[in-house]
């Protein structure tokens, strides 16, 4: 139903490196950069697979409430890993691994607050 979606940074350079480390690790990396020049006055960058940028960070006025993003993990360990390397790299435990049996009974997420508040969720949905 979406093809991309994104949210802007308090301090973009910050930012990127977070997303590079915590994303990396559900195998989803920079594949597009877009420049101020290019924009008039944006820049950002899109992570994605495949060449295709799915989630987008960049600069611009941070909204004032976060936002919740949760992005697909291959494995339980991968959530594992992305909660440990972001509370690593500065993010703020919101919900450490584990099952949400609530949403169903394979459900195993783990959340964490960014620097500007957005709740961002590794998800996967795969028993194990």
């Amino acid at each position: 139903m979406l093809d991309h979606t994104g949210i802007t940074v308090s301090d973009y350079a910050h930012s990127r490196a977070f997303y590079e480390r915590i994303l990396g690790v559900l195998d989803y990396g920079v594949v597009m950069d877009v420049t101020k020049e290019q924009t008039g006055g944006y820049e950002g960058c899109g992570f994605g697979a495949d060449k295709k940028p799915d989630f987008w960070i960049g600069t611009g006025p941070a909204p004032s409430t976060g936002v919740h993003i949760a992005f697909v993990a291959a494995s339980r360990a991968a959530v594992d890993e992305f909660h440990a390397i972001a509370l690593q790299h500065g993010a703020r435990d919101n919900g450490a691994p584990g099952l949400r049996p609530h949403y169903h009974p394979n459900y195993y997420g783990a959340f964490v607050i960014d620097f500007d508040g957005n709740n961002i969720e590794a998800v996967c949905h795969r028993p194990e």
